[in-house]
């Protein structure tokens, strides 16, 4: 168990991920998910940058939350007849295949990567919606900058969202899961009460939420708690995301106290949550993240000493730089497995800005962390320009 860290300790480790996240932010507003990490370096994901924007609003970084929003905007427009194609052959019934659906990650000027990648994700499409949404609501912001981008996702995920794909871990191509469900419903919901969608649309993303909620409640929920994908009876680390930050489901229902419950008894060790049980990425260690995810959901159950635990033990796995990693590995789920993803990809993703900004969220969401009342925007300086473009070669 990690000892107790005083407040002014969380608080600034805090303050420090807000200023590396800022730097790291490359110009055209993308979040790279790491900046050294062989296998991530040059890409921003829809996914973990629209959690890590989240985790910026909440520290009242505004434009550099803004500038994520506008950048996955703009790739959604430049990509508007790929996603009218994908409608039609939809709605024809002749659906296209996987390869021809959205990428998952782009590089930082909005392309699509030319390597090999478990592409077909639809959470990155409401968990966006959802944190624009969010965030304009927290700040007071006009959503007409985001309009355009936000009903092309909707109408993409109209397309899509009934449809197997890979997980947040990028893994189980064939199975539909609850945590990439949960990020749907999010942001469909999120788009509809914000009235930015024509009323057609509109009506169908309300119908497709409820339905998506429905297919969670028959299919996607065993024994009290929330289950990793539909018809499974195992839970994974994510699952806690629906509770908080999303808010799919209710903090305070009998729903999200047996899912935390599971999440801590199945994979939680000492405050560091597993992935899944099976996990064999990097020998299936630890997340900081999904620890603070973890956190955000006890948080919302009333639960604030649970909550202030898991952010002492994600402050614990700080490098001696300032940095959270991606996983620790003080409790292997298989060890033997180790060496060969340090052989493909070299030492674990550190730092990881999703870690650092679920850190930011959970600290500023139970009160250790009061962030100024604005960060100043941050200009790319000409070092922070040239690590980013390195990042792209």
């Amino acid at each position: 168990m990690t000892s107790r860290l005083d407040d002014e300790s969380l608080a600034s480790l805090a303050a420090h991920s807000v200023e590396l996240i800022s730097t790291l932010q490359h110009p055209s507003g993308a979040y790279p998910a790491s900046p050294t990490f062989s296998a991530y370096t040059g890409y921003s994901w829809f996914r973990d940058g629209a959690f890590i924007a989240d985790g910026m609003s909440s520290a009242n970084a505004v434009e550099s939350a803004s500038r994520f929003f506008d950048w996955c905007a703009s790739i959604l427009i430049a990509r508007r007849a790929q996603i009218e194609t994908i409608e039609r052959a939809e709605a024809a019934g002749t659906p296209l295949d996987n390869s021809q659906m959205l990428a998952t990650r782009f590089t930082f000027d909005g392309a699509e990567g030319d390597d090999d990648w478990w592409d077909f994700q639809t959470d990155g499409y409401g968990t966006w919606v959802w944190a624009a949404v969010a965030h304009s609501r927290r700040h007071g912001l006009d959503l007409e900058r985001w309009r355009e981008g936000i009903e092309l996702s909707v109408r993409y995920l109209l397309a899509t969202w009934e449809r197997p794909c890979f997980d947040w871990w990028e893994e189980f191509e064939t199975e539909r899961h609850v945590s990439t469900l949960g990020c749907v419903i999010a942001g469909l919901s999120a788009a509809v009460s914000a009235d930015v969608l024509p009323a057609d649309i509109a009506t169908r993303a309300m119908v497709a939420a409820t339905a998506a909620r429905e297919i969670i409640e028959l299919d996607g929920v065993r024994d009290g708690h929330l289950v990793k994908w539909l018809g499974s009876v195992a839970v994974d680390g994510s699952l806690a995301a629906l509770i908080s930050p999303l808010a799919v489901v209710d903090g305070a229902s009998a729903l999200a106290a047996a899912t935390t419950a599971r999440i801590d008894h199945e994979l939680t060790v000492d405050g560091g949550v597993h992935r899944y049980l099976g996990d064999t990425f990097y020998g299936g260690g630890q997340w900081p993240l999904l620890s603070c995810m973890l956190g955000l959901a006890y948080a919302a159950g009333g639960d604030t000493a649970r909550a202030r635990s898991q952010l002492e033990w994600a402050a614990s796995t700080v490098t001696a730089e300032g940095f959270l990693p991606e996983q620790v590995a003080d409790d292997l789920l298989d060890p033997s497995r180790v060496a060969e993803w340090q052989e493909r990809w070299g030492s674990v993703a550190t730092p990881l800005l999703w870690s650092h900004a679920m850190y930011v969220r959970l600290a500023v969401e139970i009160g250790v962390y009061s962030p100024p009342a604005e960060w100043p925007a941050s200009p790319a300086t000409t070092e922070n320009c040239l690590r980013n473009e390195s990042e792209t070669d």
